[in-house]
């Protein structure tokens, strides 16, 4: 039924000369990932100030589609767009349909890498906050204060992620997509590998366990200096001793 549902949206997105492309993303997109309780997430982009004659924005179990113009498109999911956090589903996605002589494939390779210049500011900004949330967790170990400890290591997580693929200059892969993309794509660093991070990563989102976060950080701090970050971790001053095993 899905795919009827999609197959017919496809054949209507290209019988409507209001429309100029359309992005597959998702699960359905992403091989191996889809089951049957998937829908296809679907992008439709129309050309500015055109309106679609039979297409609109919609979700149910089978489809679930946004339709934005080429203007809007530009920005989705880039830095200080309302939908940044958005920014992973045109990563790995499928362009079913382009008519603008590849333009919407030019788009959509944007939204899917960072930039040297972007990868670093964000690189910089997300270790910065990871190292913030991990120092929280740190102290509030050492005053015996474990619930608080527990929640900081949990918000830690997040942000390690992100500055973890920005420093490979990758977009952070929503969590239902991070086994996948490691295993697809892996970081390079056998500790970065899905058998080492993974396990790591349960254990703090567990219990906050202070000497796991440790090690952790350990093994950022090490990529990021050599990747030229040193300066967010020195910022910290002595505080950054108490992160270390």
């Amino acid at each position: 039924m899905a795919i009827e549902d999609f197959e017919a949206l496809v054949a209507r997105a290209e019988a409507d000369p209001a429309v100029v492309g359309l992005i597959l993303s998702g699960s359905r997109a992403r091989e191996g990932m889809a089951t049957e309780h998937s829908d296809h997430d679907v992008y439709v982009v129309t050309a500015d100030g055109a309106k679609p004659k039979s297409l609109a924005g919609r979700r149910s179990t089978a489809l679930d589609v946004v339709v934005l113009s080429l203007g809007e498109f530009r920005t989705r999911g880039l830095p200080g767009d309302a939908y940044a956090w958005d920014r992973y589903a045109f990563v790995h996605c499928e362009i079913v349909l382009d008519c603008l002589d590849g333009e919407i494939k030019e788009l959509v390779a944007r939204k899917a890498t960072l930039d040297p210049d972007e990868a670093r500011r964000l690189t910089d900004e997300s270790l910065d906050a990871y190292i913030n949330s991990l120092y929280r967790s740190v102290k509030s170990h050492r005053d015996g204060r474990a619930g608080a400890a527990h929640l900081d290591a949990a918000e830690s997580v997040g942000w390690f992620l992100t500055a973890l693929f920005a420093l490979h200059g990758r977009v952070r892969p929503y969590n239902k997509y991070l086994e996948w993309e490691l295993a697809k794509s892996p970081l390079g660093a056998p500790h970065w590998s899905l058998p080492q991070l993974l396990p790591t990563l349960r254990r703090i989102l567990a219990d906050g366990d202070l000497p796991t976060q440790r090690e952790l950080f350990a093994r950022l701090e090490s990529s990021a200096r050599e990747a030229g970050h040193g300066e967010v971790i020195d910022s910290w001053g002595d505080d950054v001793l108490l992160l270390r095993p």
